[in-house]
């Protein structure tokens, strides 16, 4: 499974307040006298009123967890025929359908009262930037006046607050929890709310009965081919976003091959608005005027628009975030925000675990935290470091699409000085078996290129985030890529406690207290 396909095990229930209960008749068009106030399709977060939603799932199907969910509460079960067979005795009204996940976004939307129609709904979709932009629309939209909502990777956020007791393990929640979400966040003041949306979620229909206002596509590269049969798929995943029963308002990045391919499907709909953004191309809709680093590192753009100029300052670093901006700015305008307002929150932008610095004081190397887990990010990350030396410490991970590893590998070779591969979330797989496949792709790149980089097997990630700290200079740079935000590593069934930003802190007040620098 991939990093976003996670069986039945959505975020914690956060749902509003306030919603009444809604016959189950007028929802499924039977003559039940059941009334439902909530849904939801994990057993495990079943609350008294609830319609459970029994799916088959990749171990077990649903209906084997139905006597957990009535002890819950659930007045109501809405199953396939498969699950019908496996239940007997429910004690409440059982009801089928053909796809019972296609059904439950709308079921859903209606149970929550259509939270997605009283919010300006911004989409963010494509392999890398998804995280990173959003965060740059919720600093901008809230520098306007708005109040935001944010949900996606790193986790849910209102008015730039996390929301507490929620465990995220996806990127879009299931259908019902992310209206449940919505519905929450509408309650609690936001009028806007900037997600990612994955390829997962498009495809099992987690965003379905949602039409957002803007929707934007950032990149394309491999990916999540665990999960879909091949590129092609996954590619039409991403490409269904931009239809006119999805979105309203496509901001699509034609720098990419896929990006243009977008772009040309949506003018020949001609039911979606269009907004192109490039970095170099003038007849772009968007497009970058100028951009200059500042001594502090912070980033001063000019991106130009079809009627004006606009200026901002950016404190993450590297090209690919200044994509993002130009992303970012293009939702906005196509949006109607005031951009004189929004752009003066970009400075002030941070994005935990995305080129995050962790700063360790005088005579340290400078080191950076970041996401990246597929080749294209693994490049992009380490090309937005100046340094004398950039070591890149990197993992990938296990129970994954095993064929992204030597790319990744070839990538780290072909941007850094010296690469320390590692573990990321070994899972059941053989953490030394995961790091012969990234070094081998980072050997065969420093062969093919001809270049004077060093290749170590770290062993595990505390070690090799030790040895980059042995090895490196005042004026390097670290970059720590894979994890970013998450604060465990999987190994065998397990969960363990490890935070790179706080690893790194801790490994570098050991070396110094063994006086080695």
């Amino acid at each position: 499974m991939s990093k976003d396909q996670v069986s039945n095990s959505g975020p914690s229930a956060l749902r509003p307040r306030s919603r009444p209960r809604v016959p189950l008749a007028e929802l499924i068009g039977t003559g039940s006298a059941v009334h439902v106030g909530g849904i939801t399709a994990d057993s495990r977060l079943v609350e008294p009123g609830d319609l459970y939603v029994a799916l088959p799932g990749a171990a077990r199907h649903g209906a084997s967890f139905v006597s957990e969910a009535r002890a819950a509460g659930a007045v109501a079960v809405l199953t396939d025929e498969a699950g019908r067979q496996l239940i007997s005795n429910a004690d409440v009204p059982v009801h089928l359908a053909s796809d019972p996940r296609q059904e439950m976004a709308g079921l859903a939307a209606r149970i929550y009262g259509c939270p997605a129609d009283a919010l300006r709904m911004f989409a963010v979709t494509g392999t890398n930037g998804k995280t990173t932009t959003t965060f740059l629309l919720d600093a901008a939209l809230r520098a306007a006046g708005h109040r935001t909502g944010v949900v996606g990777t790193v986790g849910y956020l209102l008015n730039g607050r996390p929301l507490a007791a929620v465990r995220n393990t996806v990127t879009t929640p299931e259908s019902p929890e992310l209206q449940a979400l919505l519905g929450y966040l509408r309650e609690a003041g936001a009028d806007s709310v900037a997600m990612e949306v994955s390829s997962h979620a498009l495809v099992l229909g987690r965003v379905e009965a949602i039409r957002f206002d803007v929707a934007a596509f950032t990149n394309f590269g491999r990916d999540h081919l665990d999960f879909h049969a091949d590129e092609k798929s996954y590619f039409e995943a991403k490409a269904s976003l931009f239809t006119p029963g999805r979105t309203r308002h496509a901001v699509v990045n034609v720098d990419d091959p896929r990006g243009h391919d977008i772009a040309n499907r949506v003018r020949r709909g001609g039911d979606v608005r269009l907004t192109t953004i490039s970095r170099d191309d003038r007849a772009a809709d968007c497009s970058l005027a100028a951009v200059e680093t500042q001594q502090d590192g912070r980033q001063r753009v000019a991106a130009r628009l079809a009627e004006r100029e606009v200026q901002f300052v950016l404190s993450l670093p590297g090209e690919f975030n200044v994509r993002n901006a130009l992303t970012a700015v293009a939702m906005l305008e196509a949006a109607g925000v005031d951009l004189d307002q929004a752009m003066t929150g970009l400075a002030d932008a941070r994005v935990p675990g995305r080129m995050q610095r962790v700063d360790l004081g005088s005579g340290a190397p400078r080191v950076y935290v970041d996401f990246a887990h597929t080749p294209q990010a693994v490049e992009a990350a380490l090309g937005a470091l100046s340094a004398s030396r950039r070591i890149a410490v990197l993992g990938c991970g296990g129970d994954r699409d095993p064929d992204k590893r030597r790319p990744m590998g070839a990538a780290a070779a072909r941007a850094a000085d010296v690469v320390i591969i590692t573990d990321d979330n070994p899972r059941n797989e053989d953490p030394a078996a995961i790091r012969a496949e990234v070094m081998a792709g980072a050997e065969a790149a420093r062969r093919a290129g001809h270049r004077d980089v060093e290749v170590i097997d770290g062993g595990d990630r505390r070690a090799a985030i030790r040895h980059a700290l042995e090895l490196a200079e005042p004026a390097d740079a670290i970059a720590l890529l894979g994890k970013g935000h998450e604060t465990g590593q999987e190994i065998s069934g397990q969960v363990l406690p490890f935070d790179d930003a706080a690893v790194v802190a801790e490994e570098w007040a050991d070396y110094r207290a063994r006086g080695a620098r």
